[in-house]
C-alpha cells in the first residue's frame, strides 16, 4: 500500500482529522460555510476582506499540493457579518480534478473535511465552458443540475443517496433574489484533461447540457451525502468546443475569470450573510 493510498484508506476518518487540525490552527470550533474556488476564481475572494488565517493546504492532513494554473493551494478562514449573526466562512483556493490522475479521494477531500468542520452550506465554483449559445464569456451561471460523463463517484457501497435537490432550490432563489439577472443551467462533468471535441459538444447539447467543466459534481456529490447545502456557480470562461470555431487554451479560461473577479466577488459578499 502505498502512502497516498493509506491516507485515504478511511477518508471520512482523514477529513476528520484534516477539520480537527483547521480548527487548531484557526481557533475556531465550527465553520459554517464553505467555499471552494476553481480556475480563475482566487481573485473574487479578496471582495471578502482580510483573512483571520492562512495556510497551504498540504500542511493540512489529507490535502496535495496544487498542479492547475489559477489554483494557489491556500486554505483560509474568515470572520464575516451574516444577517442573522458572524459568519466563520472556510474557503479553498483551488482544487484537485479527477484528470490529475490521484484518485476520487483527494478529489472530493476538501468539501468532506468543510463538513466535518461544521459547516452547513458549500459553495462550489468553477470555470466552464459556454454549451449554451446564449450565454456570454464572463457570465455567471448558477448550477441547477449536472450530468455526469465520467461515470466515477464519489460514493462507494450501498450508499443511495438521493440527488433530486443537489444543487439547493432554497439557496438558488436567495441568489437570484440578490442578482435577478443570473440564469441556471444543467452542468456536465467531463474527464478532461482534453477539452471536448465538437462532436462531443453537440451530444452534450443535444443531452440537455448547457455548460461544460471537469470539476464539481464529485464534491457537489460528496458534501450532500454528508448533509450539507450545494450552491454551484459557473463562470463561463470560454464557449465550449465547436461553438464560434476557436480553439481552446487554459490561458484564456484564466484571462476570463480574472476580468470578471470583481463582479463574482460582489455575488459572494453579497450572497454569504443570507445564507444561514
Amino acid at each position: 500500500m502505498t502512502s497516498s493510498e493509506a491516507l485515504y484508506k478511511d477518508p471520512l476518518g482523514t477529513a476528520q482529522k484534516a477539520a480537527d487540525e483547521i480548527g487548531e490552527r484557526t481557533g475556531v470550533a465550527k465553520h459554517d460555510i464553505a467555499l471552494v474556488m476553481g480556475s480563475g476564481w482566487v481573485g473574487a475572494v479578496d471582495a471578502l476582506g482580510n483573512p483571520s488565517y492562512e495556510c497551504d493546504a498540504h500542511e493540512i492532513a489529507g490535502f496535495l499540493p496544487p498542479t492547475v494554473e489559477g489554483h494557489s493551494g491556500k486554505v483560509r478562514s474568515y470572520a464575516l457579518d451574516g444577517d442573522t449573526g458572524p459568519i466563520r466562512a472556510l474557503v479553498f483556493l483551488g482544487r484537485t480534478h479527477y484528470y490529475e490522475g490521484k484518485g476520487m479521494e483527494p478529489v472530493v477531500h476538501s468539501v468532506r473535511t468543510a463538513v466535518k468542520a461544521g459547516c452547513k452550506v458549500v459553495i462550489l465554483t468553477n470555470a466552464c465552458g459556454g454549451i449554451n449559445t446564449a450565454y456570454k464569456v464572463g457570465q455567471p451561471v448558477l448550477i441547477r443540475d449536472h450530468i455526469s460523463l465520467t461515470a466515477a463517484s464519489p460514493l462507494i457501497g450501498a450508499d443511495f443517496v438521493d440527488l433530486t435537490d443537489l444543487y439547493s432550490k432554497r439557496i438558488r432563489a436567495i441568489v437570484k433574489a440578490e442578482d435577478d439577472s443570473l440564469q441556471e443551467g444543467v452542468y456536465v462533468h467531463w474527464r478532461g484533461p482534453a477539452y471536448e471535441t465538437p462532436a462531443e459538444i453537440l451530444m452534450m447539447r443535444t443531452l440537455g447540457a448547457d455548460l461544460v467543466g471537469m470539476s464539481t459534481v464529485p464534491e457537489a456529490i460528496a458534501a450532500h451525502a454528508l448533509g450539507a447545502e450545494i450552491l454551484g456557480i459557473s463562470l463561463v470562461t470560454n464557449a465550449a468546443a465547436g461553438v464560434t470555431g476557436e480553439k481552446l487554451n487554459h490561458e484564456e479560461v484564466i484571462a476570463a475569470g480574472k476580468a470578471a473577479a470583481s463582479r463574482m466577488g460582489a455575488l459572494l459578499k453579497g450572497v454569504i450573510p443570507k445564507l444561514l
